[in-house]
């Protein structure tokens, strides 16, 4: 038994390495395996599967978020956010890409979906700052890493996923992902600010423009900045209060997201049909993915593959540390290869027990390796982040430049996980604050 689950252990990998879907490759492995196990009572299982992942209340979330994502994306919310928040930032040294970082953060609370985000702030973005002559890799470097935040920044729809595969609560995953996600951001920023002190040419001041007396900016941000936040207070505000679960929050989070559009004036019928069909596409996917993973996993575990690889690691003979690193230095190779959704379903379930068993906190766990799994939308060949900006960007903007501009915010987030690691209470403070 204990073979046959490290076969199919391989078996999944190579069908991956040889570009198969992961939907398919793990529902071809799931059948295979399962079918040599079970038989024909394997079918019985599957509908179990099927049925477990359907009834589901906490991933009706993801429908939701993922709404509220595009209904934002495409209503012009972003664009007057934007320019509110430029108002404040671009005397800055770096003012234009601050702004970037500080929109992919607002925007990141409001979504939780990380395409959604660069693809919006990529596109208000790259033109402001192409035009000032800032650095290409900086303008790559702050998109791409700045959108990345929707990964580590709730409403996460990583998180909504993450939290029943390691039996962790949601609520106590969004709470302990803010303050890092929030370490991160800052990192962000200061190495934007620091960057155009060093050298002026590449953040260069906007110049020839006026600036806007106080009063005026004062009521242009209320107008932009004021309802995206009332929206991310509602819907953060309510979880964390403990005044409704995460689905019940996605659900006023796009009702929302429905009323500002309609405040903005920008509610049509062809607007409100995209962003339902977005929705059903990226949903479609997910829901695909994360069956083909339950079914893939119940064979797996029901083979004692997760009792194999947890001997496996503890027989290692290393210490708690060096053992998590090691999980966490595995996470990081795969994210060069894997989707972020690939490594939660194969690895999480595993993992979870053998960090609890070795007296690791699981919500700190995760939110560590969450930021490994943050550090694959940048890193080659995979690279989702790069990807989404080279769809929406000039060509002026050459794909060495986007590679050159993302390894800095890479030192960054690896700088964010050592802190995270030094100081558990970065993630544990605020959850225990709220639901203690």
């Amino acid at each position: 038994m204990e073979l046959a689950a490290f076969l199919m252990f391989i078996a999944l990998l190579a069908l991956i390495f040889l570009g198969i879907h992961i939907a398919f490759a793990l529902f071809g492995v799931g059948l295979l395996f399962g079918i040599f196990i079970y038989g024909d009572a394997l079918i019985w299982q599957f509908v179990g599967r099927v049925e477990s992942l359907a009834s589901n209340y906490i991933l009706a979330a993801v429908p939701l978020f993922v709404f509220m994502g595009s209904l934002l994306e495409r209503s012009g919310i972003a664009e007057r956010l934007f320019d509110a928040i430029q108002l404040w930032v671009r005397r800055l040294p770096g003012g234009l890409a601050v702004g970037t970082i500080l929109m992919c953060i607002i925007f990141a609370a409001s979504t939780g979906v990380v395409g959604a985000t660069e693809t919006v702030v990529g596109l208000l973005a790259i033109p402001a700052m192409m035009k000032y002559n800032y650095d290409k890799g900086l303008i790559a470097g702050s998109i791409c890493s700045g959108g990345s935040l929707g990964t580590i920044i709730p409403p996460s729809v990583v998180l909504i996923v993450m939290g029943p595969l390691a039996d962790v609560s949601i609520g106590w995953l969004f709470a302990g992902s803010m303050i890092p996600g929030l370490i991160m951001a800052l990192l962000y920023i200061v190495y934007a600010i620091g960057l155009c002190t060093l050298r002026p040419e590449a953040g260069p001041h906007p110049e020839g423009e006026d600036e806007v007396p106080l009063g005026q900016k004062l009521v242009i941000s209320a107008k932009a900045l004021l309802p995206p936040l009332i929206l991310i207070i509602a819907v953060l505000g309510s979880i964390l209060a403990g005044i409704a679960s995460p689905t019940e929050a996605a659900a006023i989070g796009s009702a929302g997201a429905v009323i500002l559009a309609m405040s903005y004036g920008s509610l049509t019928l062809a607007l409100f049909w995209e962003a339902i069909m977005k929705t059903l596409r990226v949903t479609c996917m997910i829901m695909l993915i994360l069956l083909a993973g339950t079914v893939f996993t119940g064979v797996f575990f029901s083979m004692g593959g997760g009792s194999m690889i947890s001997e496996f690691l503890l027989g290692m003979n290393l210490s708690p540390w060096l053992l998590l690193l090691f999980i966490l230095l595995m996470a990081f190779v795969l994210g060069f290869f894997l989707e972020w959704i690939s490594i939660l379903l194969i690895f999480i379930p595993i993992f979870t027990p053998v960090v609890v068993q070795m007296g690791f906190d699981p919500v700190w766990f995760c939110i560590l390796f969450l930021i490994v799994i943050q550090t694959g939308y940048l890193t080659p060949p995979m690279a989702p982040a790069i990807f989404y900006l080279r769809g929406i960007a000039p060509p002026e903007l050459k794909l060495t430049d986007m590679y050159r501009g993302v390894v800095p915010f890479l030192v960054l987030q690896a700088i964010t996980l050592g802190i995270v690691m030094a100081f558990p209470q970065t993630v544990l403070w605020l959850p225990e604050v709220i639901f203690n």
